[in-house]
């Protein structure tokens, strides 16, 4: 996620949770009573009402919602525009690009650059214009953007049903086995570190990963084309990570242990191996099924060369 991430441990009882949050974090309480509506924060991993009282001993995590777009400024900046028509276009998001304005990161995003070409309806004045997904920053590949109130609604939907197609490409260490699946777990906050996530919880929300083997290069590393049944913060990421093939590169997932020379990809990389690559959704205002694909950006195709000059040597 690009918001903030937000962990508190309540040491005392009786405040609200939302004036609680607002205290302790500088945050306002209308934002903080925002994302209890919207259970983007809970409390011991349960929705609350924000009027709810705290207790000691409580955990309070989850992120705020994006900032308001009358706090986004626009820019000019260079943007890989795939489709557009009057209701929704579809980007190219390159690697390192945050998708929206949040504490830390008010410029150069991708909403301040769709701010720019002015691609928005005036009715779409909400706190998130348009944005109806998200990738993590440095993760690279296509969104879906709505630029209408009418749009928005539809894509929200099919996004809720689990409708849209998303099929990823994931350059992992070493050799999955079996060669192919399906992975069906809980996902949820690690209890052990506060920005990571895992399958492994006890609690949580259903997340489904299918995975198809594309190729392998010794037993250094593998290229999967990864198809998401659901969409949760770092789905795929905790996925392979959590079944013992951690994404070349990542920085919050990577764990001690692969082979020098993988490791010295990744940091050469820089950034986690993945790409949205396909992204399939009926218009939600014609009903026309549309479905586009984004190449391999440039570094993981180096990635994958490199890989392969290491597997047969």
């Amino acid at each position: 996620m690009d918001s903030p991430d937000i962990f508190l441990l309540c040491t005392t009882s009786g405040s609200r949770v939302d004036a609680h949050v607002a205290e302790c974090t500088g945050e306002s309480r209308e934002r903080v009573k925002e994302a209890l509506i919207q259970g983007l924060l809970t409390v011991n991993g349960r929705m609350v009402k924000a009027s709810s009282r705290v207790k000691k001993g409580d955990e309070i995590s989850g992120t705020l919602p994006p900032l308001p777009l009358s706090e986004a400024i626009p820019e000019k900046l260079p943007l890989t525009i795939v489709y557009q028509d009057e209701h929704l276009l579809v980007v190219d998001k390159k690697a390192g690009m945050v998708v929206h304005p949040a504490p830390g990161h008010d410029r150069g995003t991708l909403v301040n650059g769709l701010l720019g070409l002015g691609v928005f309806a005036t009715e779409l004045g909400d706190s998130r214009p348009g944005i109806v997904h998200r990738i993590d920053k440095d993760t690279s590949g296509l969104l879906v953007v709505s630029r209408t109130v009418a749009a928005r609604e539809g894509l929200v939907e099919q996004f809720k049903v689990h409708s849209i197609k998303r099929q990823y490409l994931a350059i992992v260490c070493g050799i999955v086995s079996p060669a192919g699946g399906t992975w069906d777990t809980l996902h949820g906050r690690n209890p052990h570190h506060r920005l990571k996530f895992s399958s492994t919880v006890k609690t949580g929300k259903r997340a489904v990963t299918r995975y198809e083997t594309v190729e392998t290069f010794g037993s250094l590393g593998s290229l999967l084309r990864v198809t998401l049944s659901t969409g949760r913060t770092h789905q795929v990421r905790v996925h392979c990570t959590d079944h013992g093939h951690p994404l070349i590169g990542d920085p919050l997932y990577t764990r001690r242990g692969s082979p020098p020379e993988v490791t010295a990809l990744g940091e050469k990389l820089g950034r986690q191996a993945l790409h949205a690559a396909l992204l399939g959704f009926d218009h939600p205002v014609t009903g026309e099924y549309l479905e586009f694909s984004s190449r391999l950006p440039e570094d993981m195709q180096q990635t994958i060369l490199a890989l392969r000059e290491l597997a047969h040597d």
